[in-house]
């Protein structure tokens, strides 16, 4: 317990970027929200409309709401400009609103038609003005209603804001990911207990506000609103605070993107402690998707980013053929130049390829050493692969390539993948070949003979506002050349390990950086 407390005290900028987009989307809702309730009570096609979207957009994951508004964004900028933002705050908040648009809106209209007709009647008789109306009957009226769907999309949106690190937004779901990906379960527990606390909390203070309305006791509303004014201002002025002395408005400041692995977390802190031994400041964009990842470092919402040769080819590119690493690596360099001006600085030195791994026992059992050996016995076994892999092409090409045929197919994250593989929940997974996991397993990886899978070398990207940085392309450029395989397995295991060796990515991207082999002069 003593550990989840110390991880409690180490999330208060998270935690207030998390107050902070969430109170703003929650605003934003309302100020949709209610005037469409207006208009909606005195239009029943418009009632219907409304009603009907925001329905919809509750039956959207939030996790794909969340996705969506980046190609959207992405587009828009052709409208608004290069200077949209794309990632972060912006297509958090706009989804979030979205989010908690419904149940403010359902309230609202809800508490309109259920008014006693002779209320308003008596209004009318009186000859009130439709603002009057409005202002004097209908909404003190309506304003419990509204509270209970305020509180209900405050409640929604501080659980859904946790997702938003999917798309590079700090928040309380930055333990929450980080930790599920490194199993460190102090870490998720502390974002889970932060998230649930902040949002009872919130819940809390709404209802007090909410009584206040009902009661007709104006010392509980103001109460109500002026704690959660105070705690929004506050977390306002930590994460200004941090703007302004933390250094991230600095010139020479520096964002890392990081996919949803160990091994990401692990080369961004790798890279981002060079840059800060130079006097960078830097900053993470943690748990992005693959093309998400991609398209930020082509806008330039991120700075660097350790991509893969194989990923570029097949998913950027859409290539299918399958050349020498030498050729690979020249086209890809020659299409992020073309296409974006994204700059291929070198290889790390080692690959990171996909490969179809099961328990060695389970291999040496059933006679399989390659995938070709595979296929006669696939039928009968599950398959499990991270959330990316069933929808790669690189998947699709090996289960043409060899007639693959699984019983089952299942999605894990990568971490999972592994321990479904112990535990018999899966027969095969779809592994990671620069894993530590796989010797410490006792794994086998399955020969590839038709060479189906493209080499993945692990590369790295600079944007191109990045390469034309000196200092900042000097300071990275010793890590060309520099990681071998056996270097970077040592050092993903040594943060999915679950015994006391357990390291954070920052400590073994630091015990990394001590065993690093001097890059190959030209």
């Amino acid at each position: 317990m003593g550990d989840v407390l110390a991880a409690l005290t180490t999330l208060g900028d998270k935690l207030a970027a998390h107050v902070v987009l969430a109170a703003c989307a929650i605003a934003l809702g309302i100020l949709v929200a209610l005037p469409l309730a207006v208009w909606a009570s005195r239009n029943a096609a418009i009632a219907r409309l409304s009603l009907g979207f925001a329905s919809l957009v509750q039956t959207v994951p939030a996790l794909a709401l969340l996705a969506l508004f980046f190609p959207i964004l992405l587009s828009l900028r052709a409208v608004f400009g290069e200077g949209l933002p794309t990632l972060g705050f912006l297509p958090a908040l706009l989804a979030l609103a979205l989010y908690a648009l419904l149940p403010i809106l359902r309230n609202a209209v809800t508490a309109r038609e259920h008014m006693a007709p002779g209320v308003l009647e008596a209004a009318d008789g009186v000859g009130m003005t439709g603002w009057q109306k409005l202002r004097l009957v209908e909404a003190p009226l309506a304003a419990p209603y509204v509270m209970a769907g305020i509180r209900t999309a405050a409640v929604w949106t501080i659980g859904a804001a946790t997702l938003s690190t999917t798309i590079g937004q700090p928040s309380l779901g930055d333990p929450i990911f980080a930790g599920l990906q490194t199993q460190n379960w102090t870490l998720v527990l502390a974002g889970c207990l932060a998230s649930a606390g902040l949002a009872l909390v919130a819940d809390g203070l709404l209802g007090l506000v909410e009584r206040g309305f009902a009661q007709g006791k104006r010392l509980f509303v103001w109460s109500g609103i002026g704690i959660a004014l105070l705690g929004i201002a506050a977390s306002a002025w930590v994460l200004l605070g941090a703007a302004l002395f933390g250094g991230s408005q600095d010139d020479d400041s520096v964002t890392i993107g990081a996919k949803r692995f160990s091994e990401q977390y692990i080369l961004a802190r790798l890279i981002g402690q060079r840059l800060e031994s130079e006097g960078f400041s830097v900053s993470y964009r943690d748990g992005l998707g693959s093309a998400v990842a991609h398209s930020a470092v082509s806008s330039g919402e991120i700075d660097v980013l350790v991509d893969y040769t194989g990923t570029i080819w097949a998913n950027q590119m859409n290539r299918t053929d399958n050349p020498d690493r030498d050729t690979m690596l020249r086209e890809i360099a020659a299409w992020e130049t073309e296409t974006s001006g994204v700059e291929v600085l070198g290889r790390l030195g080692f690959e990171n390829a996909y490969g179809l791994a099961l328990r060695s026992d389970l291999a040496e059992a059933r006679g399989i050493a390659s995938i070709a050996d595979l296929a006669g016995a696939s039928r009968q076994m599950t398959i499990g692969g991270d959330p990316e892999f069933f929808e790669r092409p690189e998947w699709i090409a090996v289960r043409d390539t060899y007639g693959l045929q699984f019983a089952a197919t299942r999605n894990f994250s990568p971490t999972f993948m592994y321990n479904a593989l112990q535990s018999g929940e899966a027969d095969v997974i779809g592994a990671y070949t620069s894993d530590g996991r796989i010797a410490a397993d006792d794994l086998t990886i399955l020969d590839d003979p038709s060479g189906a899978f493209p080499n993945y070398d692990a590369i790295i990207l600079l944007s191109p506002e990045a390469k034309t940085d000196p200092a900042l392309v000097e300071a990275i450029s010793p890590l060309v050349g520099a990681i071998d395989v056996e270097a970077m397995r040592a050092a993903n295991l040594s943060v999915d390990r679950t015994d006391a060796k357990k390291r954070t990515p920052a400590e073994a991207a630091r015990e990394l950086a001590r065993n690093l082999e001097p890059a190959p002069q030209p």
